[in-house]
């Protein structure tokens, strides 16, 4: 009863504009003193310290931090004329630019929000100019800065390793195929529109222009095969290569390119504390609801429940999917992941999932959740850029939606397409 009580807090805290954070901290709070009283209180902030400093999740302001020095110091311009030059002479050809961006800069931030700021800001405006609806613009950017979060780095990957135990590197790894698979599902859909609706060409193709633009953007070329190729290669921890990641910006944006000045410098890092604030004052907040939930034995309790109603593994992932999609339209992806997934670990393994395939879905089903309106944060921050309505951008980015989904439904029950590489590399 207690459960329900604290699901229904939540969601009526949420509904009335509570940040979610601050929601879960209220209903961690209260659940808490329910059932241990007053002098539980004192360690609160000892719960909530710990857990906002496991070793992990310092990779999380550092790749944010990187992501912001990248769209500061022109290393996103270069990316962008580079995918320009090879993606422009196709029909709609600024929207291959833009879905073909979005996965590039993912590979270093790890964030779908950053993703949009920074490659937003650059290519819906441009995409205006060149006569396409702000809604397609807006759709096209925020479905492609979602799934490029299941291609490594991605923060959300790695709250779901600390929450579930899991190996960081074996997710990033799980991540790749569907990512590319994705982007050129998208990129798909994109081109469809483009012909359907007539979009412009953005450039005529010229191998010089592609020659000329790869060297402009060489050194920015080299931070995805020095973050992932040191991860993957056993070299540095995830954690490790999120600083790398940093100081490879900082020396790349400073004093290759020149253009990182102490101004940008200084806004980068602001711009890199404000998201992680908010992402780490999740984890801090539902530190205490995660808790709660384990002395409660609610995690054993749900796997010997749906455990005891059917051992079938597929259909226990079509039900954790459901659970997942509806969740993710109400709930942050680091909330959701924070709040749901140590209820559903010991299911899962109850019945035979691999963990890390169990994480790209999770993953996959949140990127739609940063989709789908009333919470949405990927794609109210698409519609602010673009200056549009978030209903009509809903209508466009349906047909992107539905892209994502099939992906879902490939990575859930197509084990091979996710652990395809795992199995090669780590197994």
């Amino acid at each position: 009863m207690i459960i329900l009580l604290m699901f229904i807090g939540l969601f009526a805290l949420i509904m009335i504009n509570v940040p979610i954070a601050v929601a879960l901290g209220i209903v961690g709070v209260a659940a808490m003193l329910a059932a241990q009283g007053i002098g539980i209180l004192p360690n609160m902030a000892l719960v909530m310290f710990d857990g906002a400093t496991n070793f992990p999740l310092i990779a999380i302001p550092l790749f944010i931090f990187a992501g912001a020095i990248m769209n500061s110091s022109g290393i996103s311009r270069r990316l962008i004329a580079f995918a320009s030059a090879l993606l422009g002479f196709i029909k709609g050809g600024l929207s291959m630019v833009n879905i073909g961006a979005s996965l590039f800069f993912a590979e270093i931030s790890g964030s779908a929000v950053a993703d949009v700021a920074a490659l937003g800001s650059i290519l819906i405006p441009s995409m205006k100019r060149k006569g396409y609806p702000a809604p397609f613009a807006a759709a096209v950017t925020s479905s492609s800065a979602s799934l490029a979060i299941i291609i490594p780095p991605s923060i959300p990957m790695i709250l779901y390793a600390v929450m579930s135990d899991s190996s960081v590197v074996q997710l990033f790894v799980a991540g790749v195929v569907p990512g590319v698979l994705g982007g050129v599902s998208l990129m798909a859909v994109a081109y469809w529109f483009a012909v359907r609706y007539d979009y412009p060409v953005e450039e005529a193709f010229g191998f010089k222009r592609v020659i000329q633009t790869f060297k402009d953007a060489a050194w920015a070329f080299l931070l995805p095969v020095i973050i992932l190729g040191g991860i993957f290669g056993g070299y540095v921890t995830a954690t490790e290569g999120a600083g790398l990641a940093v100081v490879a910006s900082l020396f790349i944006g400073g004093v290759i390119y020149r253009e990182l000045d102490f101004q940008h410098l200084l806004r980068s890092m602001i711009e890199g504390a404000e998201q992680t604030a908010v992402v780490m004052l999740l984890v801090a907040a539902s530190a205490l609801v995660g808790v709660y939930l384990t002395e409660a034995q609610v995690p054993q309790d749900l796997a010997r429940a749906i455990s005891g109603a059917t051992d079938n593994k597929w259909f226990i992932l079509g039900l954790l999917n459901i659970l997942f999609l509806v969740i993710g339209i109400f709930l942050h992806s680091a909330a959701a992941i924070i709040l749901v997934v140590p209820i559903v670990i010991p299911l899962i393994t109850a019945v035979g999932i691999d963990p890390v395939h169990f994480g790209i879905i999770v993953t996959l089903n949140l990127a739609i959740g940063q989709q789908t309106p009333p919470v949405a944060s990927v794609l109210v921050t698409a519609c602010s850029v673009a200056k549009t309505d978030i209903w009509e951008v809903s209508k466009v980015n349906i047909y992107f939606v539905a892209v994502l989904l099939l992906m879902l439904i490939l990575v859930t029950y197509v084990p091979i397409v996710p652990m395809g590489l795992v199995e090669f590399f780590y197994r």
